[in-house]
């Protein structure tokens, strides 16, 4: 067990990936290990995984227990075929991303979304609605930015959230932890100006996929 805090965290983005490589197999297991001819990957290795399994595509992984063809996706449980049918992995493809770009003057975070999404049902025969899970909610990481448009990471971010272009993010928290999405970002240029506080803008990466956590 073990409590970590928001001071000395650090926050990333990356447009910047090799050159992709096609997965010919995945397979139903805990983690997944995937199939693909002299990968080249190295254990640590940070993975954006595009693949027709729904529930794991867009999302970033890290590589894990290599072989020169095969590689293990950390933490992809992909034992339960109602989500993962097998050979749905097929054709996947990972792209390793190369590089990453500090955000800077980050103030505060907040995240809304990624909790369990309900239907109502009200059975006739009975007097109490059943809440029945039907999947997720979109996940969005908000972050307030001291304001500053001579930064250049700052110019860049704002100009891939003008081209709509995905990007993958990632948070290195103090205590050692990592987390990762992928998705779109949008920045807000005006800033906010409260009185005794500095001036603001914010940042909202709107994940495609899933958001998964690891003890870097």
């Amino acid at each position: 067990m073990a409590y970590a805090f928001p001071e000395g965290s650090k926050f990333y983005f990356s447009e910047t990936f090799a050159a992709p490589k096609t997965i010919t197999v995945m397979t139903n297991a805990s983690p997944t290990v995937a199939t693909s001819v002299a990968h080249g990957f190295v254990d640590g290795d940070e993975l954006l995984l595009t693949s027709g399994w729904e529930d794991a595509t867009d999302t970033v992984f890290k590589a894990d227990a290599l072989t020169a063809d095969t590689f293990s996706l950390l933490d992809l449980d992909t034992t339960d075929t109602n989500f993962y049918t097998p050979g749905g992995g097929a054709n996947s493809t990972v792209k390793k991303i190369s590089a990453w770009t500090e955000i800077p003057q980050v103030l505060t975070i907040a995240t809304s979304g990624g909790d369990a999404r309900f239907t109502t049902i009200q059975p006739l025969a009975r007097r109490n609605a059943i809440n029945i899970p039907t999947g997720f909610n979109a996940t969005t990481i908000t972050l307030t930015l001291g304001h500053d448009p001579s930064l250049a990471n700052y110019k860049t971010l704002v100009a891939i959230g003008r081209r709509l272009s995905p990007v993958a993010f990632k948070m290195v928290l103090s205590g050692g932890f990592v987390s990762y999405g992928y998705g779109h970002v949008s920045v807000s240029e005006q800033p906010s100006l409260n009185v005794n506080q500095a001036n603001q803008v914010s940042a909202a990466f709107t994940l495609a996929g899933r958001s998964i956590s690891y003890a870097n």
